[in-house]
C-alpha cells in the first residue's frame, strides 16, 4: 500500500493498513475528528469503517497497556450486555496481535467505527444531558464490579491534580520569554488558587475516598449517540481506562459538558445542565456511591477544570509540545476559558452543593430527589 500523507502532515507509514486482518480491500482513509493526543483516521473498507489511531508514545510510555487495558475491559463488557454499553472491538493484525508497529517503533491500532452514531459538539436540550449522566453512570456500574488490579497504568499521575500543579510551577520557573498580559493574568488565577489543589487527594490517602476503575477523559467528545433515538450508547477513546477516583470522571464530564461558553472569559458553567446530568447519574448508579464520594463532588467539579487549565498553561510555557495546536497561543487562550469556568463554578458553589443535595440524597443521608434529572430550570 502507498503511503498516505494529508494536508496537515499527518501520515500513515506504508503498509500498515495491509497487516491488519481487514475483510475487504481498503477504499478510503481521510483524518477524523478532532483530538489532540492521537492521530487518528477514518478507514473504509468493503461495507466498513474502522478507526485507524498512531497512540502517542509521547505521551503514554506504555501504549501495550492500553491495548491490554482494552482486550480486558471489552471481555468485561461481554458479561455484562444488560449494560447496553459498545465498546468498540480491536481489529486484529494478520500476526494475530491486537496492533502493528511501524519503522520508526509506532504503535498502531484499528477498532471498528460503531455504526449509526454521532457525536455533539454541544449539548442542546436537557435530554441529552440527562443521557450523558446515564452514560456516564452505565460505565461506572458496569465495572464496579472488576478489579482495578486487572487494569494496568496507561497514563501515571493522570488527573492528580497537585503533580500538574507541580510541574506547572517547575517550568514556570525556568520560562525566560517576555510575559504577554494574557500569560500573566492565567499566572496570577493559578497562583491565587494553588493552596485548594490537594482536597482529592488528601481524602483518598486518608482512605475517605475509594479507588475505582474509571474512563478518566468522559468529555461530550467521547460519547456516542444513536442517530435514531438520540440515546448515549458508547463510551469512547478508553486510552485512559484505569485506576483512579470517580470524581475525575465526574469533574471532566462536567466540564465538558455544562461550559455554555457564554460568560466572561468565553465560559459560563450551565446549572440545569448540570442538574439534568447528575440526576440520571444518580438514579442509574443507585447508591454506588458512598456519602464522602458525594460530600466531594462540588470539589472536582471545581477542581478538574483547573486542572486543564494547568496542563493547557504549562504546554503552552514549554512550547505546545503534549497538545496538538496549530498556532502559537491557543494553548494560552484554551487555558483562559477553563480558568474563567472555575471562577463561575465558584461563584455558584451555593447552587450547584444544593444540585449534589437534592440528586444524591443530601451527601448520602436518605432519599435523593428522584426529580432532580427531570428539573432543568436555572433555578
Amino acid at each position: 500500500m502507498n503511503e498516505f500523507v494529508f494536508g496537515n502532515a499527518e501520515i500513515i507509514a506504508p503498509g500498515i493498513l495491509d497487516r491488519f486482518a481487514l475483510p475487504a480491500p481498503v477504499a478510503g482513509v481521510a483524518p477524523y475528528g478532532g483530538g489532540l493526543i492521537n492521530a487518528t483516521f477514518l478507514v473504509t473498507a468493503g461495507d466498513a469503517r474502522y478507526i485507524l489511531q498512531r497512540i502517542n508514545g509521547s505521551v503514554f510510555p506504555e501504549p501495550e497497556r492500553i491495548i491490554s487495558n482494552l482486550s480486558v475491559l471489552a471481555e468485561h463488557a461481554a458479561t455484562h450486555a444488560e449494560s447496553g454499553l459498545r465498546i468498540p472491538t480491536l481489529i486484529p493484525a494478520r500476526d494475530g496481535l491486537s496492533f502493528v508497529r511501524d519503522a520508526g517503533g509506532g504503535l498502531w491500532r484499528l477498532m471498528e467505527f460503531i455504526p449509526d452514531t454521532r457525536g455533539l459538539t454541544r449539548i442542546d436540550d436537557p435530554e441529552q444531558a440527562r443521557e450523558v449522566g446515564r452514560i456516564l453512570g452505565r460505565f461506572h456500574v458496569l465495572v464496579s464490579d472488576l478489579p482495578v488490579e486487572r487494569l494496568a497504568v496507561t497514563l501515571p499521575g493522570f488527573h492528580v491534580t497537585p503533580n500538574h500543579l507541580e510541574c506547572f510551577e517547575r517550568v514556570l520557573a525556568a520560562y525566560t520569554a517576555v510575559r504577554s498580559e494574557a500569560l500573566s493574568q492565567a499566572i496570577a488565577r493559578v497562583t491565587a488558587r494553588r493552596t485548594r489543589v490537594d482536597v482529592l487527594e488528601a481524602a483518598r490517602r486518608d482512605g475517605r475516598l475509594p479507588i475505582r476503575v474509571i474512563h478518566g477523559d468522559p468529555k461530550l467528545d467521547n460519547i456516542l449517540f444513536d442517530r435514531v433515538t438520540g440515546r448515549a450508547v458508547s463510551l469512547i477513546d478508553l486510552d485512559t481506562v484505569q485506576a483512579g477516583l470517580v470524581h475525575y470522571d465526574i469533574g471532566d464530564c462536567l466540564r465538558s459538558c455544562c461550559n455554555r461558553r457564554d460568560g466572561p472569559g468565553g465560559a459560563g458553567f450551565a446549572l440545569d445542565l448540570c442538574r439534568a446530568i447528575l440526576g440520571a447519574y444518580a438514579h442509574e448508579t443507585d447508591g454506588l456511591l458512598d456519602a464522602a464520594e458525594i460530600e466531594l463532588l462540588y470539589d472536582a467539579i471545581r477542581l478538574i477544570p483547573f486542572e486543564l487549565a494547568l496542563r493547557f498553561l504549562t504546554d503552552h510555557l514549554e512550547g505546545d509540545r503534549y497538545f496538538r495546536v496549530t498556532e502559537r497561543g491557543q494553548n494560552l487562550h484554551k487555558a483562559g476559558i477553563q480558568l474563567a469556568l472555575v471562577e463561575d463554578i465558584e461563584t455558584k458553589e451555593r447552587e450547584i452543593r444544593d444540585i449534589v443535595a437534592a440528586c444524591f440524597g443530601g451527601g448520602g443521608v436518605g432519599p435523593r430527589d428522584r426529580r432532580c434529572g427531570k428539573s432543568v430550570d436555572n433555578g
